[in-house]
């Protein structure tokens, strides 16, 4: 399921005590725009309270039910906005039962949250969210706590902003990027991290891509095509200061050939406080 094919079920990973107010906020809003219900999922991670003698079982009951009493809460919240919701809380780590909730109720997104301050990249690019993003059957969004803080904050109506990358998920990143500007009536600013050899053969990257991948500048949603020299990241950072967008979207390859499981994509996360949506190539439906 993607956003192109009708998002109807997003899972927002949750912490009961912090209720991820920016991850949440953005969930909602793409909620109520599609139509979707939200899934709260929260992990009992062994791990994060294991002991020598282990944990007893009362305190683990104890710890499920005030989860379940603030996860609760929250969906009373979404309910008398019209916005369906549910809680799943599970045991073990919270990629693997993040992944195991969104193929269990077919979702099209899963929005998680990071603190931000130093923008999303040390806290997102850790091993959770590296696996999280590697098997994730639908695209993943990455939210900062201080996104709407600062220099960072969008302009109201502000643009989505797509880094243009060819690989295997190009394709369904820029079906989801323009179906999140036609949605919410907003501009789409397709960016094109030029390299020295194309620039150096004055090759306009935007022409083809255009072609290639049938994005109609004349169609419902107005589209803006740039180039900027330089890494990708540099030319991210300065797109993002001068065009202020509302999220920010590339395409992640499942694996890479560059240093690290996900390349450019993740180097690109690294340097944006803005909310990143990390979309993965085409997936089979999942079946029940």
């Amino acid at each position: 399921m993607s956003f192109h094919d009708g998002l109807k079920t997003i899972v927002v990973a949750m912490d009961p005590k912090d209720e991820q107010e920016a991850a949440l906020e953005y969930a909602r809003k793409l909620a109520a725009a599609y139509g979707a219900r939200i899934v709260l999922a929260h992990a009992l991670d062994p791990l994060e309270y294991a002991t020598v003698d282990g944990v007893p079982g009362r305190v683990l009951r104890k710890m499920n039910e005030d989860a379940r009493n603030a996860l609760d809460k929250i969906a009373c919240n979404l309910l008398k906005e019209a916005i369906p919701s549910h809680s799943e809380i599970r045991q073990g780590s919270v990629a693997q039962m993040l992944v195991a909730v969104a193929r269990q109720h077919r979702a099209g997104l899963i929005v998680i949250g990071t603190q931000g301050m130093d923008g999303v990249g040390p806290l997102l690019v850790g091993s959770i969210a590296e696996e999280l993003v590697r098997l994730a059957p639908c695209p993943v969004l990455a939210v900062a706590a201080d996104w709407n803080a600062g220099p960072f904050r969008p302009v109201p109506g502000g643009p989505v902003l797509l880094a243009m990358e060819k690989n295997e998920a190009a394709h369904e990143a820029v079906a989801t990027a323009y179906s999140l500007a036609e949605t919410f009536d907003r501009p789409l600013v397709v960016l094109h991290a030029r390299t020295a050899a194309e620039a150096s053969a004055f090759l306009n990257p935007c022409a083809t891509t255009r072609e290639e991948f049938g994005i109609d500048p004349g169609g419902k949603v107005s589209v803006r095509c740039i180039v900027k020299d330089g890494a990708p990241a540099d030319a991210i950072a300065a797109a993002i200061a001068q065009f202020h967008p509302g999220i920010l979207v590339i395409g992640v390859k499942r694996m890479s050939e560059t240093p690290g499981p996900h390349g450019t994509a993740f180097a690109l996360l690294a340097g944006s406080r803005v909310p990143v949506l990390c979309v993965p190539p085409a997936m089979q439906p999942v079946k029940a």
